[in-house]
């Protein structure tokens, strides 16, 4: 999808979980879907290689490594 159909997709998946609707959501881009996740499963060659909760994933070197594309001195970059 195009950039721009992208943002709006996730905010309107932000929307809806302040109103406090659950969403099941798969999506290869992992920095969006922990952003806007309470929880998630990463998932290697079909099967649940780790869980919890969606900003611990995000702050696990592991996930920063192979899934975020950054890792040791560019972590602080995470933030932005």
């Amino acid at each position: 999808l195009a950039p721009l159909i992208v943002r709006e997709i996730f905010r309107i998946i932000s929307e809806l979980r302040r109103r406090g609707v659950s969403i099941l959501l798969v999506e290869q881009n992992a920095r969006a879907a922990l952003q806007v996740a309470d929880y998630a499963y990463v998932l290697e060659t079909g099967e649940i290689s780790m869980e919890g909760p969606a900003k611990q994933l995000a702050d696990d070197p592991r996930v920063i490594e192979a899934y975020l594309g950054l890792g040791g001195k560019h972590q602080d970059r995470l933030a932005a």
